[in-house]
Order: C-alpha cells, then sequence, then structure tokens
C-alpha cells in the first residue's frame, strides 16, 4: 500500500502543480489583457492630443500669416517672372525696330530693358538718328521710359 500512497501522492502533487500552472497562465492572460488595454488607452489618449495640437496649429493665427506671407512670396515671384519676360520680349522688340531704321541699323546699339524702362548704349550716326532712336523704342508695346545714352558719333 505504501506504493499506492506514494503513487497518490505523486498524482496529486502533479494534479496541484497543473492546476497552479493554470492558474498562472489564466492570472498572465489577464495581466496581459490588461496591459494591452491600458496600452491602447494610452494609444488613444496620444492621438486625441495629437490631432488637438494639429487642428490648434493649423487654425492659429502665426500659421495664417505663414501662409499668407508664403502666397504673397508665390505672387511675386511669379510677377517677377513675367516681367522678365516681358522685359526681353520689350527688348527684342526695340532690337527688331532699330534694325529696321537704314541709319541706325549699322549702329552697334545695346539695348537693355528693365520693368519696361529701355536703356539705349551706343554709338548713333547723328542727332537725328539718336531722336528717332528714341521715338522707335518708346513706340514698342510696354515701354513705360527710354533711357537714351546713345553717343552721337559720325561713322
Amino acid at each position: 500500500m505504501h506504493s499506492s500512497n506514494h503513487f497518490r501522492l505523486k498524482t496529486l502533487a502533479l494534479g496541484l502543480a497543473f492546476m497552479a500552472l493554470a492558474a498562472c497562465s489564466e492570472r498572465s492572460a489577464n495581466e496581459a489583457e490588461r496591459t494591452a488595454a491600458a496600452a491602447g488607452n494610452k494609444a488613444a489618449e496620444l492621438a486625441e492630443t495629437a490631432r488637438d495640437k494639429t487642428r490648434a496649429f493649423v487654425t492659429s493665427p502665426e500659421t495664417r500669416q505663414d501662409a499668407e506671407a508664403v502666397k504673397d512670396a508665390i505672387k511675386n515671384a511669379g510677377t517677377a517672372a513675367v516681367a522678365g519676360i516681358d522685359d526681353a520680349a520689350i527688348t527684342l522688340s526695340v532690337s527688331k525696330a532699330l534694325a529696321r531704321d537704314t541709319e541706325l541699323s549699322a549702329s552697334r546699339i545695346d539695348v537693355e530693358t528693365r520693368r519696361g524702362v529701355v536703356h539705349l548704349r551706343g554709338p548713333a550716326p547723328s542727332a537725328a538718328a539718336k531722336a528717332r532712336a528714341s521715338e522707335l523704342a518708346g513706340s514698342v508695346q510696354g515701354v513705360t521710359t527710354v533711357d537714351n545714352a546713345l553717343e552721337v558719333k559720325a561713322m
């Protein structure tokens, strides 16, 4: 009987060990579930905070001012680019007009345009040719002023 009692005790001990392990496993599962739920709640809380901070940032007066400044800078850059294109077109048109004039076409006249102001540099064969250069340049669309610095030199 002794071995039978011994066997029973071993079986009982083994059964108790399995029950203890099952209880530990259940406790670990419950603890893991609580930890996961807490982590999920913290993540939701952080997401709400981030949403609120983003909304506050986007609607802040500083952000609106910055957006307006960027808009103005882009608009000004576009205006400057268009002005540069216009100036190049004006320079080309003035150069063509001067080249069509028989007296001025032989001259080496430099034409530059900045913001609609045409600058003429170089020699002119006569005072009349110099005056005609101003008239021709001034007749081109987009020209606001002509700075005629041509020097009268007999050719």
